[in-house]
């Protein structure tokens, strides 16, 4: 199997982003191409197995790192301003399409901030998207009255000040090694800026109140266990989008990194279902 391929964006404010393609055999046409965009904290390296099965089923996927995360530039936690996070995801899906062959679809695949990231940049129609798949996304990042007040008060008096983003590694996962890796990878921070915390705040609410507008075919999975962002975010999102548009399935007893869990089986099932489903037509 295929392991990732690591290259290098470099934006126009004079940062990289650093990029890791699991690319198809040369003679194979892929169904489609996945662009997976991680969450706080983490960084695309840890998305290997999930690419790794989508290329079994004929996808050939690319992630990056957020600025501030992994191998990208920017100090840990960091976000330059306010739009960083979604003109950098338009230009790497520029750059992405511009790898394919005419007519093969472009999938987001988000989890967590990268599942808010890929649902605000398609509430907003920033670029053409053909599909989207959310991943326990923090479309309600369960804030207490306290965080709230921090919120609203430090991106203006401090927007770079960086504190601890108060993730507890023993709720990603049931699976203890998946917890102890993560504790123990090098490339994983547990830093937040003001300015980020407020994009998360803002961008969560602001993406809910367009469910009902939505109109890019989306499968929505996430955690009912969930203890890192609030799952009934991702309840009223399904609730009041159309039925038509917008799959959902609530995975109950999971913690939040679903595609990581003791039994992610059922979620890979979803997954490969609803891709099945929507690109049946592509050559495999």
């Amino acid at each position: 199997m295929t392991t990732a391929q690591r290259s290098d964006i470099s934006t126009p404010h004079g940062a990289t982003l650093a990029v890791r393609d699991w690319p198809l055999p040369a003679a194979v046409l892929p169904r489609a191409m996945v662009l997976i965009v991680h969450g706080l904290g983490e960084h695309s390296g840890r998305y290997e197995h999930v690419a790794q099965q989508l290329n079994r089923w004929g996808f050939v996927v690319r992630a990056f790192d957020l600025g501030g995360h992994g191998q990208s530039s920017g100090a840990p936690g960091s976000l330059a301003d306010d739009n960083r996070l979604l003109d950098d995801l338009a230009l790497v899906m520029d750059r992405s399409r511009a790898l394919l062959a005419p007519g093969v679809p472009l999938v987001l695949l988000g989890h967590s901030l990268g599942g808010l990231i890929a649902a605000r940049f398609v509430s907003l129609s920033l670029r053409p998207v053909d599909a989207l798949v959310l991943s326990s996304p923090a479309l309600d990042a369960g804030l207490n009255a306290f965080q709230k007040l921090l919120v609203a008060t430090l991106p203006k008096i401090a927007p770079n000040l960086r504190v601890g983003n108060g993730l507890n590694a023993n709720y990603l996962s049931h699976d203890p090694a998946v917890v102890a890796a993560y504790r123990a990878d090098p490339l994983v921070h547990d830093r937040i800026s003001a300015r980020l915390a407020l994009f998360i705040a803002q961008a969560g609410a602001q993406t809910r109140a367009l469910a009902g507008l939505w109109t890019v075919p989306t499968l929505l999975l996430y955690a009912g266990q969930d203890r890192l962002v609030n799952p009934q975010g991702s309840r009223s999102f399904a609730q009041h989008a159309p039925a038509d548009v917008v799959t959902s399935q609530c995975f109950e007893g999971l913690y939040h990194e679903i595609f990581n869990e003791l039994d992610a089986a059922p979620v890979f099932a979803a997954l490969q279902q609803w891709l099945a489903q929507k690109f049946a037509n592509q050559a495999v």
